[in-house]
């Protein structure tokens, strides 16, 4: 069996990564494996964003707030946070180099074709490029189809 110390989960915070954390805390569970949570953002691109920068803390607290609500509530997984800026695939890449992760667990939309082409995929080139395995999770068919929750309750009255 493949020994896993390490779990890399990076999130976007998006519905597609929710959906790989589940997954990544039982993997961390069931291996004994610390588990490591991360967040890239990108480099500032306009003047709002180089303005938001002037104070890196203030700008950065909206992540760290962000990461540390990802919580399991089994006490057997250790869960560790980091934050990162720059590019995503790199950042992510660079993390599980410098952690020595034996896994990665992480969303992926799933996207063929031109899709693809034209969009990249983080995920795509982190599995090309990663010297540890790259499990990816798409959104299941049946929640990916499900309304807005709020569409959802009023439909059930």
């Amino acid at each position: 069996m493949l020994p896993i110390r390490t779990i890399l989960y990076p999130t976007d915070f998006s519905e597609t990564a929710e959906c790989a954390f589940p997954l990544a805390c039982a993997l961390a569970r069931d291996y004994g494996a610390r588990l490591i949570v991360l967040h890239v953002y990108p480099p500032p691109l306009g003047h709002d964003q180089v303005l938001a920068l002037r104070d890196p803390e203030e700008y950065e607290k909206q992540f760290w707030t962000a990461l540390y609500g990802l919580k399991t509530d089994d006490p057997k997984v250790a869960i560790e946070y980091e934050l990162a800026e720059g590019d995503a695939a790199s950042e992510i890449l660079c993390v599980a180099q410098n952690s020595h992760c034996d896994l990665i667990v992480m969303g992926t939309l799933g996207r063929t074709g031109v899709s693809r082409f034209f969009m990249g995929s983080v995920a795509e080139q982190v599995v090309r490029e990663a010297a540890c395995p790259v499990l990816t999770v798409k959104i299941p068919t049946a929640v990916a189809e499900l309304p807005p929750p709020s569409e959802r309750e009023t439909a059930s009255r």
